[in-house]
C-alpha cells in the first residue's frame, strides 16, 4: 500500500516540474493522479474523500500566498509537504499503550481464523516479560487444530505457563485461569480465544461470555492488514457486538492492500 501511495507521490512531484507557482488547475491534476493512487492501495474512498478535500483546501490557501511572493520553495515540493503532513495526521497520534488494572491485568485477544492470534498473543506475551510483567497464557482456543499446541510451544520458548483443559467450554477455562493466575502471583492474562472464518453468532456469543466471566482490561482485535478495506469492517463489527479497546494488524511485511 505504501509503495504504492509513494510511487504516486513522485509521479505527482513530477508533473509539477517546470511550473513556477501553484494555481488552481496544477493543484486539481494533481489531487486526480493522489486521488487514484490513494483507492488504488485500497484506502477507503470516505478517508480518501476527505484527504482529499482537506489537501484541496490547504494547497488552495497557498495559492494566494504564491501569487502575493511569499513563498520562494517549489511548487512541487510544496504539494508534497501538504499531502505528507496530512498523511501523517491522517495516520496518528495513536495511543498504543495498553491499561492496566489492580490486581491481574486480562487482555482478551480476538479475531477471524487466519489472522495471527495465536501468534501475536505469544509476540505480546514477549512484549510484556520485556516490560517487567509476568504474563500466563491462556489457550482458549479448542477448535483449531493444533491451537493448543501451538501455544504451549510459544509459551515453553518464552518460559511463560499455559493454562489449558481438556473438555471444558472457552468461558469455564478462561475463568479458571483468572483465579489460577491470581494465586500463582501473574499480573497479565493472555486469553487466546477461537476465530472463526466469518463473524458469526456462535463466535459472538462466546465471546460475549468469555468477557462477562473474566472482565478484561484490553480486548484486542487482531487483524490481517491483508484484507484490505475488510479489515474496518471486521473491527466495526467487533466493536459494535463485544466492543474493543484496540487493534493489532498483522502481516504488514505483504505486498497487498
Amino acid at each position: 500500500m505504501l509503495e504504492t501511495i509513494s510511487k504516486g507521490f513522485r509521479s505527482v512531484k513530477h508533473r509539477f516540474q517546470g511550473q513556477r507557482e501553484l494555481t488552481e488547475e496544477n493543484i486539481e491534476e494533481a489531487l486526480r493522479e493522489i486521488r487514484v493512487s490513494l483507492l488504488e492501495a485500497d484506502v477507503d474512498f470516505k478517508v480518501v474523500r476527505g484527504f482529499i478535500a482537506r489537501v484541496k483546501q490547504s494547497a488552495l490557501g497557498k495559492v494566494v500566498k504564491v501569487k502575493a511572493g511569499e513563498l520562494q520553495v517549489r511548487p512541487g515540493d510544496h504539494f508534497i509537504k501538504i499531502c505528507q503532513d496530512e498523511l501523517e495526521g491522517l495516520m496518528g497520534p495513536v495511543d498504543t499503550s495498553l491499561q492496566y488494572g489492580a490486581g491481574v491485568t486480562t487482555i482478551m485477544m480476538v479475531g477471524l481464523q487466519g489472522a495471527g492470534k495465536t501468534t501475536t498473543t505469544g509476540k505480546l506475551a514477549r512484549y510484556l516479560i520485556e516490560q517487567g510483567r509476568r504474563p500466563m497464557l491462556v489457550a482458549a482456543d479448542i477448535y483449531r487444530p493444533a491451537a493448543v499446541e501451538q501455544l504451549k510451544v510459544l509459551g515453553q520458548r518464552l518460559d511463560v505457563p499455559v493454562h489449558y483443559e481438556d473438555g471444558a467450554s472457552p468461558p469455564d477455562i478462561c475463568a479458571n485461569a483468572l483465579e489460577l493466575a491470581k494465586k500463582r502471583g501473574r499480573d497479565v492474562l493472555l486469553l487466546d480465544t477461537a476465530g472463526r472464518l466469518a463473524i458469526d453468532e456462535q463466535l459472538m456469543q462466546e465471546l460475549l461470555d468469555i468477557k462477562a466471566r473474566t472482565k478484561p482490561t484490553n480486548t484486542l482485535l487482531v487483524v490481517d492488514s491483508m484484507i484490505g478495506q475488510d479489515a474496518v469492517r471486521t473491527a466495526k463489527t467487533f466493536d459494535e457486538r463485544i466492543g474493543i479497546s484496540g487493534f493489532i494488524m498483522t502481516k504488514l511485511d505483504g505486498d497487498a492492500r
